[in-house]
């Protein structure tokens, strides 16, 4: 293990060991002290870089705005990722961002967070329960009511999904509104979703034909991803082999990596582009989106397509992709035949 990894691992057990009793001491409202129609500033907090974290937070963001007729959002991020994630969110009316790199923005880093004390908010959420900066941004806000996030033990016994990073702080919302005698009107669970407009779908669907240049149906594969959950060159050549195979009717393309690298070698027609949004209206107009457990795979399932997520060091029960159709595989407890079977209920 890299020192530098070792020195963030060390950091991260430090921050968890003293901050998990915050809230502890937190005086919850009583039952009809709060009216859902009070809500009308909300602050959600996440502060974290990556495009998968931005994405797998945009349920909560909807289960917010549904819950809550007309409120304000504020977003607490980190890094500029969360601007084209939400940007045809109409509700989120503030993004505060923490520099990706702190201590090489001290200033702007520490006014981000003096910032969140400064404006009054009727409610305040911790977006990830694991997160000792979120706990800690939490505890300091100026909120009437604040969120957490820890799992009560009704939610792990009642949802077998709970464990989900997106479904979790939704349970977790209508269990504290419940305990608070105020019955949430959602029945469903929000999907991430990006919230790509008609206009930009149609672009997308006019750039996927300059790529395949026919009007067949296609299957898109992405190949990368990050450390150890990046599976190798044989391991896809295999699975690309098999779905020419089965689905000569098909194109089959693939999207391409900022590194611009392919794990078949670059032989299938291919695309890249820098702009996300871009990214998932092309995505959008495919029928299917293959790959490993990755920020991109989350950019798909925001597009509402239906993916196949491959894991082997993240755990599905966590991270899998859902609804759409969407179906997750650990890939040393499946097989081929497994995907394929899957892949082949989505596109029938």
């Amino acid at each position: 293990m890299k020192f530098k990894k070792r020195v963030n691992n060390y950091r991260r057990r430090f921050m968890r060991s003293i901050t998990k009793n915050i809230g502890n001491g937190y005086t919850e409202p009583k039952k009809g002290e709060l009216n859902i129609h009070d809500i009308k500033k909300v602050l959600i907090i996440r502060p974290n870089h990556r495009l998968g974290n931005q994405l797998l937070l945009t349920p909560l963001v909807q289960e917010v705005i549904n819950t809550f007729e007309g409120c304000e959002i504020d977003l607490f991020v980190k890094g500029g990722v969360a601007h084209p994630v939400f940007k045809n969110y109409t509700n989120v009316s503030n993004i505060i961002k923490l520099p990706k790199k702190p201590f090489n923005n001290l200033y702007q880093y520490t006014k981000s967070w003096i910032s969140i004390k400064r404006k009054k908010y009727d409610l305040v959420i911790n977006g990830d329960k694991n997160s000792s900066s979120g706990r800690l941004l939490t505890q300091m806000s100026n909120g009437k009511i604040k969120v957490f996030g820890d799992v009560h033990e009704v939610i792990r016994t009642t949802y077998k999904d709970h464990k989900h990073i997106s479904k979790y702080p939704i349970y977790n919302l209508r269990h504290y509104l419940l305990s608070l005698n105020i019955t949430s009107e959602n029945k469903n669970m929000p999907v991430l979703d990006i919230k790509l407009s008609h206009k930009e779908i149609s672009q997308g669907n006019e750039k996927l034909k300059t790529i395949t240049k026919n009007k067949k149906n296609t299957i898109c594969i992405y190949t990368n991803a990050t450390g150890k959950k990046c599976y190798s060159e044989t391991w896809w050549e295999l699975l690309y082999n098999r779905l020419k195979k089965e689905y000569p009717n098909y194109n089959i393309i693939e999207m391409l990596p900022i590194e611009n690298i392919s794990k078949i070698n670059f032989k299938a027609p291919h695309f890249y582009s820098q702009d996300l949004r871009e990214m998932a209206a092309i995505i959008s107009n495919t029928s299917i989106f293959i790959a490993a457990d990755n920020g991109v795979m989350h950019l798909a399932s925001a597009a509402l397509t239906p993916c196949i997520g491959f894991f082997s060091v993240t755990n599905p029960e966590i991270y899998a992709p859902y609804g759409n159709g969407s179906l997750a595989y650990h890939t040393d407890k499946t097989t081929i035949s497994d995907w394929m079977s899957g892949i082949a209920g989505i596109l029938q």
